[in-house]
């Protein structure tokens, strides 16, 4: 039966209020009867913008709007001001729809900008690069001139205004009106579906080729409805876009799974704190578009940590509260299933420290889609509108060639940090390298030594010009970390999204990575946790588990697989390892073998005889948890050290809501990944836990993780059908 609920038309149609806009969010992720009528009405949305349009109905500013709207989606561009009257049939009427628009394309202008071209590069994507009508030296205010950078002529004005306007399906993006424009060829990659599995090895950091691409038509059949959908901040958690599936380069680090250790031969489990979420978004981004993720997608202790949990504050003169359970691990009753938590000390404004910002953002041709620079650029406005007014805020932009666009320029003048913004164009090829030299030595030049200083790289990672390894991308960023400036990372996009370069740069760089799927995620991670994202509290946060062998028969670390210490690490300081933000909570789990059991899957190994016999250990002591902190502008670490008492007889069910939770989604994260140590648990089991242990849960994230895991049972069956092996 139908719903026929009003404010899904509102809200399709981006006419719902914030409020109402959250409440109803919440009544979405509950309802498939919701979910599926939102769907109907956002087609429906599609189709009527897919009928013709008269020139002569609209008013300029809307008619030039949706002028620059269609020719993005078609990719091609025109010179004409007034432009005709133009059909879109559906996917099916393509190759009309391309007859239609062939003779609007100015042929003449591109042939004599470029006499020589051959006839593949002719077919390359064209874009609109305008012209400011007084271009400024590059040498004047250190400021990039405009045939180095790609930029609008004049800011763009929303549509629907950041913080003002209700959020939706439809919000269309704003645009610029042009009166002098230039075309020129980019090679540009094309663009695979969102979430499309990397088609190379999982290790790979592939890269454009570089070559021209012919002009997509792919996308003529999605119709006015879907080039608006884009600008919404809800396109890419809500439904999947239809873009060219032609190649995809994504590229992510194979994850080889912590084994279960013997506690007498390895009693020492030591590791760095993760402090990133971006798999979760990542995840969460795959699962939308109705594909499972590859497994070198999924590392389990950033799903665990995309939320927060209700630890207790740090005592006065601490950074960071620890806090410790145990209980028995859901997917295997035998286990018992141990969580370490830290929670940082929270700040207030009046405590923020005041902030030194550069903004080093990718403008490369690859970063021409709706879910890129655009959404980049929405992202970063909100997190402007939040500057205090004796912030600083500088604008770095690379593409073949890097430039300073926005010198340090104080919160106050937010206006002109918003320009600077609008201005953004994407176009080029990618020198990442050349633009990480520039933003921090921006950083330096106005370091507040009593403040935050940090460098946020906003990017796809598809470095392809200059400095492209990875190795040597890294050993650039470990020497720019050692002038105090820290690092954070903020990942676009799909189709060529480098997981794996963005989350090593961000390790290295004392920061953090997060992946932007939407603008209600670039909101979470900039606004709703500004403190945990940019205000470090304590660096190089190491963790040292000592197990007692007489309790303890072995032990797993779930996920950490790439943040895994040697146990020498721990007492050195030289060693780099994670930080903490204010008010930020990190989460470890371990799943323990209790004394007396078999570990799993490793044989048993005949006694040794020249071995000193154990020490008994107290039977009160189940293990000992030591970590290690620097602050934040400080060279020499202090130690924490809190022993764990063996637990008494307890049912899962009688564990806190805050460990049931964190427990489900680890199960989540193992099943994903198809891990042997997942057990018989099933997707219901682990939505019944979640949804029992939602708690008051601020932004609904955990109820949402209760639809992510719903789709992941579907998919998991419909694969289970076509006789693969996950269930």
């Amino acid at each position: 039966m139908k719903i026929e609920d009003p404010r899904v038309t509102d809200y399709a149609l981006g006419e719902l209020r914030a409020a109402a806009c959250e409440e109803f969010e919440k009544e979405l992720a509950q309802s498939e009867e919701l979910q599926r009528e939102l769907e109907e009405t956002a087609l429906l949305c599609g189709k009527l913008g897919a009928l013709p349009l008269e020139e002569q109905g609209f008013e300029e500013e809307t008619r030039m709007q949706l002028r620059e709207e269609c020719l993005r989606n078609v990719r091609i561009v025109r010179r004409e001001r007034n432009f005709r009257r133009v059909a879109w049939a559906g996917a099916l009427g393509a190759l009309a729809a391309c007859l239609l628009l062939a003779p609007l394309i100015p042929w003449t202008a591109v042939l004599s900008r470029s006499p020589m071209r051959d006839k593949q590069q002719r077919s390359a994507d064209l874009q609109v690069v305008p012209q400011r009508e007084e271009s400024t030296p590059a040498s004047k205010q250190g400021q990039a001139s405009t045939s180095q950078l790609v930029a609008k002529s004049a800011p763009a004005t929303a549509a629907v205004p950041p913080n003002e306007q209700g959020r939706g399906l439809t919000g269309l993006p704003a645009q610029t009106r042009l009166e002098s424009t230039t075309v020129t060829s980019v090679p540009t990659a094309k663009a695979a579906a969102p979430g499309a599995p990397s088609a190379q090895p999982a290790s790979a950091a592939s890269h454009t080729s570089g070559k021209p691409i012919g002009v997509s038509m792919s996308g003529l059949g999605q119709g006015l409805g879907s080039g608006m959908a884009s600008g919404s901040d809800k396109e890419s958690r809500r439904f999947k876009r239809v873009t060219d599936e032609e190649f995809n380069t994504e590229a992510y680090d194979e994850i080889q799974e912590n084994r279960f250790r013997d506690a007498k031969d390895n009693p020492l489990s030591t590791f760095s704190i993760d402090v990133d979420t971006a798999s979760y978004s990542n995840v969460r981004r795959f699962l939308r578009s109705d594909q499972l993720p590859p497994s070198g997608a999924v590392r389990t202790e950033e799903l665990i940590n995309y939320f927060f949990y209700d630890y207790p504050d740090p005592e006065a003169g601490n950074p960071f509260s620890v806090n410790i359970e145990v209980n028995r691990a859901p997917w295997n009753l035998k286990h018992e299933l141990v969580r370490v938590g830290l929670k940082g000390r929270s700040i207030s404004v009046s405590e923020r420290p005041s902030s030194n910002l550069v903004f080093l953002i990718d403008v490369s041709g690859s970063m021409r889609d709706e879910a890129k620079l655009p959404l980049l650029r929405r992202s970063l406005r909100a997190l402007v509108d939040n500057l205090l007014p004796e912030d600083r805020v500088a604008i770095v932009v690379y593409a073949g060639s890097s430039g300073l666009v926005l010198p340090s320029t104080k919160g106050e003048n937010k206006d002109r940090i918003l320009k600077a913004l609008d201005e953004l164009e994407a176009g080029g090829s990618t020198n990442g390298a050349e633009g990480i030299r520039l933003a921090y030595q921006t950083a330096r030049e106005n370091f507040l030594r009593q403040g935050n200083n940090r460098v946020i790289l906003c990017t796809d990672g598809d470095f392809n010009v200059g400095v492209t390894n990875q190795s040597e991308l890294i050993s650039l960023i470990e020497k720019e970390r050692s002038s105090g400036v820290f690092l954070s990372v903020l990942g676009f996009g799909t189709g060529n999204l480098k997981d794996s370069t963005m989350e090593k740069l961000a390790d290295k760089g004392n920061g953090n990575y997060s992946y932007i799927d939407s603008l209600t995620e670039g909101r979470k991670v900039l606004v709703e946790q500004m403190g945990s994202t940019l205000f470090t509290i304590a660096k190089d946060v190491k963790v040292q588990v000592e197990f007692n062998p007489a309790l303890v028969a072995g032990y797993r670390l779930i996920g950490y697989e790439n943040r895994l210490l040697a146990k020498e690490d721990f007492n050195d300081d030289k060693k780099d390892a994670g930080e903490i933000g204010a008010g930020h909570t990190v989460t470890a789990l371990y799943e323990i073998v209790p004394a007396g059991q078999t570990l799993p899957d490793k044989p048993a190994v005949d006694p040794l005889k020249y071995q000193a016999p154990a020490v008994q250990r107290s039977l009160d002591e189940l293990l000992t948890v030591k970590l290690r902190y620097k602050a934040r502008d400080g060279d020499t670490s202090r130690l924490i050290e809190s022993p764990v008492q063996a637990p008494t007889d307890k049912t899962f069910d009688q564990a806190s809501k805050d460990f049931q939770f964190a427990a489900a989604v680890a199960a989540f994260g193992m099943k994903l990944r198809r891990s042997p140590d997942a057990g018989e648990i099933s997707w219901e089991e682990i939505q019944r836990i979640a949804r029992k242990n939602l708690g008051e849960d601020p932004g609904s994230y955990r109820a949402e993780f209760l639809t992510l895991v719903e789709k992941a049972r579907q998919l998991g069956e419909a694969q289970s059908q076509r006789g693969d092996d996950i269930k």
